[in-house]
């Protein structure tokens, strides 16, 4: 009697996009964590292949639902920004992060300094690891950040206060609860887009009270010809 053979087709994963965690611990956390994702998009927006994103699952075996980190903020180079991502997959993408930056606290403290840290460090290689602190909970200094060198991580040492990144060529600062990003080639820190909505309304009214003044100098211009031309009517003829 004849047999066939039954073949097994592979199903393929379906890889959740949320780990059911909140997005941040607190909303200092959270107000960080935006600023500094639309803050990297915007400074990165001409170049189509500067990738820029956080609070993103990134699953790094391929295959196995458990095996994810979510990056606060992420930033890879040399991966294009489209098409916009469920999640990130390590062996699609062909890389990871280049930069990773973690705003820690009380409750994140192990992950980010234990699990968090191998992994960036000896899994996924990401070049570059800062630690941000909000709150000053428990990490002194409240900023901290790593390189990779040789296949261990290195301190980044402290510039005029400031921590360089090499990869992002800018420089990260602490600002109270605020984590900022500062640009050595124009010495400023790079706006945030509540800055960059509030410099465009200021440009606006100014933009307004130009016109505002204008139409009313060319209303007076307007005037002053008028009573020029009703006394000339008015001289008796030579």
């Amino acid at each position: 009697m004849a047999t066939t053979r039954r073949t097994s087709t592979k199903r393929p994963v379906e890889y959740p996009t949320s780990d059911g965690k909140p997005m941040a611990e607190t909303e200092v956390h959270r107000e960080d964590m935006v600023d500094l994702i639309a803050t990297l998009k915007d400074h990165f927006a001409a170049d189509p292949m500067v990738y820029v994103s956080g609070n993103l699952l990134l699953f790094y075996e391929e295959g196995n639902r458990r095996k994810h980190v979510a990056p606060d903020v992420l930033v890879a180079r040399d991966l294009p920004k489209l098409p916009l991502r469920k999640y990130y997959l390590l062996w699609e993408e062909g890389k990871a992060p280049d930069v990773v930056i973690e705003l820690t606290s009380k409750t994140t403290r192990d992950a980010d300094l234990n699990r968090k840290f191998q992994l960036y460090r000896d899994v996924l290689k990401v070049s570059e690891y800062f630690l941000f602190d909000p709150l000053g909970d428990y990490l002194q200094p409240r900023l901290q950040g790593y390189r990779l060198r040789r296949g261990g991580y290195v301190s980044i040492r402290m510039v005029s206060d400031r921590l360089p990144s090499r990869v992002l060529g800018l420089h990260l600062e602490r600002n109270g609860d605020e984590l900022r990003l500062y640009d050595p080639a124009t010495g400023k820190w790079l706006p945030t887009p509540q800055e960059v909505e509030e410099a465009l309304e200021e440009a606006e009214a100014v933009a307004r009270q130009e016109t505002a003044a204008r139409q009313q100098a060319e209303a007076e211009v307007e005037r002053l010809r008028r009573e020029i031309e009703d006394l000339r009517r008015r001289l008796p003829p030579t």
